[in-house]
């Protein structure tokens, strides 16, 4: 079984917790994507949500399947966000915001009621950090905000190269008009001290690291999805 078959495998599972009526929070990423075509279908067939997007890429997409959209604005309390993760370890802690959406992504989880994560079984870790993780940073001062994000690793013991996203030889620009930085750390034996450090910065808008928001995983291997919910 190749990996987008894993995806999938998860994002079944994933659509049995959708009821009729939800206001759903819809993820961004390959694994989201997935789960996007499989709910136009049930849509198609008469399901009944009303989705919020955490992308415009995959507002592009929900717009194209048929998928009915609103904004968190028009729905500010969700019941369900189902969203995918670069990386997870056992008590769901996560890295998201490969995909460069992790702001909104955040934003949408928290309004939610419940989040519940999609992946394959590659993505799950003893613990964070193999995955770089990215940090959404204000254009203005990004380099004095790079360094005191640095200084800041450092005195956690951290370590690495850290770098603006490129895309087709250009700076990344988020939907929000941000740029993020992708910090390889290797290891990060405590995400809490790190995110608070972040946060202090001020010239960082958000970081991928996901804690406490996700309240159950599926993730997919060869044989099956499997169920993991916070230690």
């Amino acid at each position: 079984m190749d990996l987008r078959q894993m995806k999938i495998r998860a994002a079944e599972k994933a659509l049995s917790y959708v009821e009729n009526g939800m206001r759903l929070g819809i993820g961004t990423g390959s694994t989201a994507e997935e789960f996007v075509r499989l709910l136009a279908d049930r849509v198609s067939a008469g399901l009944t949500v009303r989705g919020v997007p955490t992308s415009e890429r995959t507002a592009r997409l929900c717009s194209e399947l048929g998928v009915p959209l609103a904004t968190l604005d028009e729905l500010p309390e969700l019941d369900l966000t189902i969203d995918g993760a670069d990386e997870l370890d056992g008590a769901l802690s996560l890295i998201k915001g490969g995909g460069g959406a992790l702001l909104r992504e955040k934003i949408v989880a928290a309004a939610s009621s419940r989040m519940i994560v999609i992946a394959d079984e590659t993505k799950v870790v003893e613990t964070l950090g193999a995955y770089p993780l990215p940090i959404e940073v204000n254009p203005f001062g990004s380099v004095a905000t790079r360094i005191a994000i640095e200084k800041a690793a450092s005195r956690l013991g951290l370590t690495g190269s850290m770098a603006f996203r490129q895309k087709e030889g250009a700076l990344f620009i988020t939907d929000g008009g941000h740029y993020i930085l992708d910090a390889s750390f290797g290891r990060i034996p405590d995400a809490e001290a790190l995110s608070d450090a972040l946060f202090a910065i001020p010239g960082v808008v958000e970081h991928g690291l996901f804690l406490g928001l996700a309240k159950l995983a599926i993730v997919a291997g060869p044989v099956e999805a499997r169920v993991i919910e916070p230690k």
